[in-house]
């Protein structure tokens, strides 16, 4: 493997992941709900993590994701590897997310897309 690669992971701590939330955020043309909105749901994720020891060798990863394609009822965030998409993502509920899903295992039921 390149060295260079291997180092990038290493300080990205990707072998710890146990779970990446991907958000549905700052569009390019934004469709499911308000780009101000998206973006303060960003905000709220990113800072919430690192707040909680949680990004990179916490185990948890987050991506900002330019259009998740649901279009509705956003913003929309995926969980992996459960594979569990969640409408409605403002703050409120990303904390729901954060701590019952990301922390705990337990999806969020009220939330589930599917």
């Amino acid at each position: 493997m390149n060295k260079e690669l291997k180092e990038r992971a290493k300080k990205l701590a990707l072998s710890e992941i146990k779970r990446h939330i991907f958000l549905c955020c700052d569009q390019t043309q934004p469709k499911c709900c308000d780009k101000e909105a998206s973006l303060k749901s960003w905000e709220y994720l990113k800072n919430r993590l690192e707040e909680l020891h949680l990004s990179g060798s916490g185990g948890i990863y987050r991506t900002k994701a330019n259009c998740l394609r649901v279009c509705t009822m956003g913003p929309v965030a995926v969980v992996y590897p459960e594979g569990v998409w969640y409408h409605s993502c403002h703050p409120e509920v990303l904390e729901r997310i954060i701590q019952e899903h990301l922390i705990n295992g337990k999806p969020v039921k009220e939330y589930m897309i599917f």
